[in-house]
């Protein structure tokens, strides 16, 4: 089994980075083995609706968005980190989850369906919680379990060295590690002995106005 954790940080070697590494170390001690994708610092055009997408399988714009998507077919379940820009998730990982989730969508790809997912935070003081709010919104619509920890999946300070010794934090991706290897090795042992996956209705589409 393998869980991929995104490092939505413009910084590869940064605090996202630090709290990724304390969860992708349990998970490797749980047997689950791990990758740590990082979106890079290349511009990240948001989703531009143009629906390429549902013709071809893939996004338009030809970067790490596509390259996470060959990656993710294979995972068994999902991290994603980001840092707090201005209270919210950062520009760069907030077009890279609108792409990647509007495209797997629209291709009928079904790649993240019944994954477990969880988001970690990153942060010198403040707006982890909305942030946390903002990245399981995504797992939410794509009928993705979202795996809890002991506290909200969040860390804090301003350099790598500041995380190391926001020791909640870190004990808190350590029980998120744990909780998402015992989850997929449920999903494992179910699935061999036979429990069905729900059963799937059409997607049905409405608005609020009305004649």
């Amino acid at each position: 089994m393998k869980v991929i954790l995104v490092n939505g940080s413009p910084h590869k070697k940064g605090c996202t980075h630090t709290a990724l590494n304390e969860v992708a170390k349990t998970l490797n001690k749980e047997g689950i083995d791990t990758e740590i994708f990082w979106i890079g610092i290349k511009p990240l055009a948001g989703c531009t609706a143009c629906k390429t997408c549902a013709k071809t399988g893939r996004c338009m714009f030809d970067d790490t968005v596509n390259e996470f998507l060959d990656s993710a077919q294979d995972a068994d379940g999902f991290i994603f980190g980001s840092p707090v820009h201005f209270a919210a998730a950062g520009g760069a990982i907030t077009s890279f989850m609108d792409r990647v989730f509007y495209t797997d969508m629209q291709a009928g790809r079904q790649t993240f369906y019944l994954k477990p997912a969880a988001a970690v935070v990153s942060a010198r003081r403040a707006g982890t919680t909305v942030t946390f709010d903002q990245l399981n919104k995504y797992f939410t619509i794509s009928e993705m379990p979202v795996i809890s920890s002991r506290y909200w999946n969040m860390v804090h300070g301003a350099q790598p060295d500041d995380v190391k010794k926001d020791l909640e934090g870190l004990q808190t991706m350590r029980v998120l590690a744990r909780n998402m290897a015992f989850f997929l090795k449920c999903k494992e042992a179910g699935l061999k002995v036979g429990v069905q996956l729900p059963e799937r209705e059409k997607p049905v589409f409405t608005n609020f106005i009305r004649e």
